[in-house]
């Protein structure tokens, strides 16, 4: 059985028509049941866009059945994949989630399927990413995949029973925010990650994903990632919501396009690419990319 996709959108009708129409070239889109979440407007200045959006998800047609959401509320985005994720993944078992603003390969679902199938009873796994960065070490890479300590969060995918495990209001972050050696090891999935839950749980920051990727280092879990990136992101500029701007993250995207993978019952996560992944969420990649130096 194919992971159920779910799509979350709120005003941006080009970026999502572009994001439906690459998803539709994928091999397996006409098998896969997608689920569409649309937030409500957070101000009449931006119920124009909504509705724009709104009506062009009724003329969706390419998968095996369309489902969608209105909701009549500005959930947030953090709260709206929250809710829908746990709603479809509680019934499915599994589900793969996108966000309006990305370009996916034709072979994203394939990935993102078998990645879930083959995994799906391996202790070590919290999700599979259809996106990689651009990291040096790639580029002779043999292998169909790596791992990671960060959990993605553009085109990913998610077991019932791993989806479960986080704790949303985070009831254990007072002792971990005392906790100098644990934030420290935190950071292996990039420096930026303490701060992150520190912004989300002082109320500056609306994120699902660092609530996720905190849950991941908790249960000491990884995340398997495509060693040729299945998708790539259209969101940078002054209209998105979460991201203003960045080059770190471009990244080739696969042209192989091969449809079966190669996966291993015993991964081992590799130093040299958690290193290199590490420092893309470096203080050193960030002012070199502020300087116009990437």
């Amino acid at each position: 059985m194919l992971a159920p996709i779910c799509l979350f959108t709120y005003n941006r009708p080009e970026e999502l028509q572009q994001t439906v129409e690459a998803l539709k070239r994928n091999y397996l889109s006409s098998k896969s049941e997608l689920f569409v979440f649309s937030d409500g407007a957070k101000n009449p200045d931006v119920a124009p866009k909504v509705a724009e959006v709104r009506r062009y998800l009724k003329t969706i047609s390419g998968f095996q059945s369309v489902s969608i959401e209105e909701s009549p509320i500005n959930r947030g985005l953090a709260n709206s994949i929250i809710a829908g994720v746990s709603r479809v993944v509680k019934q499915y078992g599994k589900v793969i989630v996108l966000e309006d603003d990305l370009i996916t390969t034709p072979n994203f679902l394939n990935f993102l399927n078998q990645a879930l199938d083959y995994y799906q009873d391996h202790p070590q796994m919290m999700s599979i990413s259809g996106y990689t960065m651009d990291l040096p070490s790639l580029k002779n890479y043999e292998s169909d995949f790596y791992l990671g300590y960060r959990a993605a969060s553009w085109g990913w995918g998610i077991w019932k029973d791993r989806w479960e495990l986080v704790d949303w209001e985070m009831k254990s972050y007072h002792s971990f925010k005392w906790n100098i050696r644990r934030q420290i090891q935190f950071m292996r999935g990039g420096m930026d990650m303490p701060y992150m839950l520190w912004k989300q749980m002082n109320g500056r920051l609306d994120s699902w994903a660092i609530r996720l990727g905190y849950c991941q280092f908790e249960n000491n879990l990884i995340t398997v990632f495509p060693s040729q990136s299945k998708l790539k992101s259209i969101g940078f500029g002054d209209e998105a919501t979460h991201t203003k701007s960045s080059r770190r993250f471009s990244t080739k995207l696969d042209e192989e396009l091969k449809t079966e993978f190669v996966f291993d019952p015993k991964p081992n996560l590799e130093p040299t690419l958690a290193r290199e992944f590490r420092e893309k969420f470096s203080l050193k990649s960030r002012l070199a990319e502020k300087f116009n130096f990437v």
